[in-house]
């Protein structure tokens, strides 16, 4: 079993778009393999590669989320799309932002398309917690972290909240980036 130390919110890995996965061989078996363990350890609802400090697209949920009627448990390259507007807005946290919780708002209903670790094509629809879980790791894909989606009273308490934290760094102190989703 490996399971590997998840990094936190000053590591840069986290801040970049991800590249999108080219190989699918014995080293993306073994990345999402780790990821699942990882994640398992840690018992998340979801991880992405750059949260390991592999900057590819690639990430990992739990297949025992509502609505995963797929028991998909990793997605290769996702692409997302929203089959409507409506909203959620929810509890939501970060391995790489431990201790954190926040209501943030996401879309309801998701349908995202990707790959399997094989080079199958895959697509996942999901609603409430598995759209949010598919959103938050593609996020993570492209340099987005759930702090950056917080309106600016919930941002105010959240960076008080983690400038207590006892792994905190002023000198690393995140940015605020946009969703592209």
């Amino acid at each position: 079993m490996t399971v590997l130390t998840i990094r936190t919110v000053d590591d840069p890995v986290l801040r970049r778009v991800a590249d999108p996965v080219t190989d699918f061989d014995a080293e993306l078996d073994r990345l999402v393999r780790d990821l699942g363990e990882t994640l398992e350890q840690a018992r998340g609802a979801g991880l992405a590669a750059p949260q390991l400090g592999v900057s590819l697209r690639v990430f990992a949920i739990n297949p025992d989320l509502p609505g995963n009627e797929l028991r998909l448990d990793h997605l290769v390259n996702p692409v997302l799309e929203f089959p409507d507007a409506e909203e959620q807005d929810g509890p939501e946290g970060c391995l790489s932002i431990p201790g954190v919780y926040l209501d943030t708002k996401r879309r309801m209903n998701v349908a995202a398309k990707g790959y399997t670790k094989l080079g199958d094509p895959v697509q996942v629809v999901g609603s409430g917690l598995l759209a949010r879980c598919i959103q938050h790791e593609t996020d993570h894909l492209d340099g987005v972290l759930f702090i950056d989606r917080q309106d600016p009273e919930r941002r105010a308490r959240l960076l008080t909240t983690l400038r207590a934290a006892d792994w905190w760094d002023d000198a690393a102190a995140p940015t605020v980036r946009v969703s592209p989703h």
